[in-house]
């Protein structure tokens, strides 16, 4: 069981800083690892100095932890202490001077466009159920939004006429979406009478299911782990089940933007980034298959003198 300020902690995350149910739920996963750390060397969070925080990390670090689940956990203990500090449960933030842990910037492994091509093409349209499945991997990539967001959308959020959708990204930040003709015409068949309608039950056994684009065989809001095993099921379909992910499909299609000269201030956009910085590491691969395919179509490019 967490302290009583933690909780508070927690609360204050929703209440007033907006946060999302798996933010504030990591959170808490964190806290209480952090907290029964404490507990088993006699103090709390109201009495740990920064030297038994320095020893946490060590440990964390020794314990062959991966590097951003250190870094993670360091993050919700920061906000936690700088909020002891502020509402004046402390006098002092112990973690205020904490070494960070630097976590490797990683480059993003797209797919090619060949590769969402033969992703696209595994699915064979016989049921309502494959309807589904084409329009969601068609809006995943045409969007690139996050696969929380793709299956909290409900039917009032899209526009088929003007090719919008209304996105709620982290923090319930709302932005508004275009996306091309081909997830149109996929979004279309799947609300047609052969596809979503055939999935509807005789009774809904919630309100929001009623409104949800995309049901689960059971006539309930498809969930984020089965919208998971759809993508990995066509991925395998198509022999690149190894490297697919709902994720690296919104990785594609920002790559793939840029790759046609799209702005990065509008992909920043797109993608919900809060950062221009998060937006730019998708240059970095840009440029690598630049070098790709200028090293293979350029007669000179490897010419040795």
């Amino acid at each position: 069981m967490l302290p009583i300020e933690v909780e508070e902690f927690l609360s204050w995350m929703v209440a007033e800083k907006g946060r999302a149910p798996n933010t504030v739920a990591a959170y808490r996963r964190d806290l209480t690892a952090y907290c029964e750390w404490l507990a088993g060397r006699g103090v709390g969070v109201l009495d740990v100095d920064h030297t038994r925080l320095v020893e946490f990390v060590g440990e964390r670090r020794a314990s062959g932890a991966a590097t951003s689940s250190i870094a993670r956990q360091l993050a919700a203990i920061r906000m936690l202490h700088r909020y002891l500090s502020i509402e004046g449960e402390r006098r002092d933030d112990p973690a205020a001077d904490l070494e960070g842990v630097r976590v490797p910037a990683g480059i993003p492994k797209p797919l090619t466009e060949a590769q969402v091509t033969s992703l696209i093409d595994a699915v064979i349209v016989t049921e309502p159920v494959h309807r589904r499945d084409l329009a969601l991997i068609e809006l995943l990539y045409a969007t690139g939004a996050r696969i929380s967001e793709a299956v909290g959308l409900s039917i009032g959020e899209v526009d088929l006429d003007a090719r919008l959708v209304r996105l709620y990204g982290k923090g319930s930040k709302e932005r508004i979406v275009p996306f091309g003709s081909t997830a149109a015409a996929a979004l279309d068949d799947w609300f047609s009478p052969s596809g979503r309608a055939r999935m509807v039950p005789d009774r809904w056994r919630r309100r929001d299911d009623a409104e949800a684009v995309f049901l689960n065989t059971r006539g309930g809001r498809l969930t984020r782990q089965a919208a998971w095993l759809v993508i990995k099921k066509y991925g395998t379909r198509a022999g690149i089940g190894d490297h697919l992910s709902p994720h690296v499909l919104r990785h594609s299609c920002a790559t793939h933007l840029l790759d046609h000269g799209a702005d990065l201030r509008v992909v920043q956009e797109m993608l919900g980034h809060a950062s221009i910085s998060t937006t730019q590491i998708y240059t970095k691969v840009s440029q690598e298959r630049l070098w790709d395919v200028y090293r293979s179509a350029h007669p000179r490019a490897t010419l040795e003198r």
